[in-house]
């Protein structure tokens, strides 16, 4: 997994470079469907990245443990990296979740008062 997110982020890396180049603003569909990937990937290599700096954070509070005079302290930092690269790994396998291909298209939702009449149709009145 380290090695597809390597990945990500030098795509993310390639995908900056071609924007900084002058000629593809020339190219409207290819601009659109630069901008797209990066958007979609920006947040895994962020959420990568803040999992990479907790699990930093968790190998220097075990190493803090050895020292006599800081082991309480790193014992509360050690937890709280913990937490937080948990909580940052949840985060990261919710990212890498397969993207529908529906999800980038507009929809239409009409909504019509029905059953329960007067008070359906004004509820359905206030959600314009």
């Amino acid at each position: 997994m380290l090695e597809k997110l390597k990945e990500l982020a030098l795509r993310q890396e390639d995908l900056e470079a071609r924007l900084a180049d002058p000629s593809v603003y020339g190219d409207g569909k290819r601009l659109a469907a630069i901008q797209r990937e990066l958007k979609e990937l920006t947040p895994v290599v962020e959420a990568a990245g803040a999992l990479e700096a907790a699990e930093r954070r968790r190998e220097e509070a075990e190493a803090l443990l050895r020292d006599p005079e800081l082991k309480a302290l790193a014992q509360e930092e050690l937890a709280a990296a913990k937490a937080e690269a948990e909580r940052r790994r949840e985060e990261l396998k919710r990212l890498l979740l397969p993207r529908d291909p529906n999800d980038g298209r507009n929809a239409v939702l009409e909504i019509r008062a029905g059953v329960g009449g007067e008070e359906a149709a004004l509820f359905a009145g206030e959600l314009r």
